[in-house]
């Protein structure tokens, strides 16, 4: 007769459903990352003056980022909120990594849409080829190769 198993040998249903980047300019936030990235619009909604956008990739329905207004995250204070407007500004504060088939065309197109180049395409030391850019609130975003 065998044990049951523990839930540390059993594997969950579980995924990234969203994830969350600040964002300062909704309008240019959306612009980035429809017409930039080429993803799409899945919620847009406003509330006292804030906005929240949806965007994710369209082959990946159940994968999404939620671009929010950082000064609107509750039980963070003044003071806090000034850190956080001094990180993104610096860049310090977000970062997500993403992938491609095609990095080459990929940051000729990111490139051309005077998004802020941190990186150009690079074979890094830790066995990924990627670039790095900056998103118009600051957030940086590495772009990998996939295989």
């Amino acid at each position: 007769m065998t044990a049951p198993p523990t839930p540390s040998m059993t594997a969950m249903d579980i995924n990234i459903h969203a994830s969350f980047l600040p964002q300062t300019d909704p309008d240019a936030s959306l612009a980035f990352y429809r017409d930039t990235l080429g993803f799409e619009v899945r919620n847009d909604v406003g509330y006292n003056g804030m906005r929240w956008i949806t965007v994710g990739p369209p082959d990946q329905p159940g994968t999404s980022i939620v671009l929010y207004p950082p000064a609107a995250s509750p039980g963070v204070n003044d003071d806090e909120k000034r850190t956080i407007a001094e990180m993104m500004a610096k860049g310090t504060y977000a970062i997500m990594l993403l992938a491609t088939r095609d990095l080459d065309a990929a940051f000729e197109r990111i490139q051309a849409s005077g998004a802020e180049i941190v990186e150009e395409p690079t074979q890094q030391p830790y066995g990924v080829r990627d670039c790095a850019v900056r998103d118009p609130a600051g957030n940086l975003l590495r772009v990998q190769e996939r295989r």
